[in-house]
């Protein structure tokens, strides 16, 4: 139980660096009924502009670092940025530009998953 709520955890604060950046289209895909996945979350969101995805990226990276006192494992995409890939492990964020998501549609690839939408703010 102890390691569900602190998997939850981090989700939150992703998701609150996300919003705190504007970050819009938030989808949490729960892996972990699924055997064999590399992770047990991805967290899938976009950003308007490649600017804006790098904006994400560090957002993210400071709410969990201040928060649950963690740095991503791996980071990639940062130079081209609109495809931005964070590996903390259990969780996997996906930030992506509009366009590029649409091509490559995570958010149904794993059909077996559980998806949430996170409603976007005002």
């Amino acid at each position: 139980m102890v390691k569900k709520n602190k998997k939850e955890s981090i989700v939150k604060c992703i998701i609150e660096g996300i919003q705190d950046r504007k970050g819009e289209k938030i989808t949490i895909a729960d892996l972990s009924g699924i055997e064999d996945t590399i992770c047990r979350y991805f967290v899938i969101c976009q950003g308007g502009t490649p600017s804006q995805t790098l904006a994400i990226e560090d957002s993210i990276s400071e709410k969990v670092r201040e928060s649950e006192g963690r740095k991503p494992m791996f980071v990639d995409g940062k130079g081209y940025a609109h495809w931005i890939v964070m590996d903390y492990g259990e969780v996997i964020v996906h930030i992506f530009t509009p366009e590029e998501r649409q091509y490559y549609d995570l958010d149904h690839l794993w059909a077996d998953a559980k998806l949430e939408e996170i409603p976007d703010l005002d």
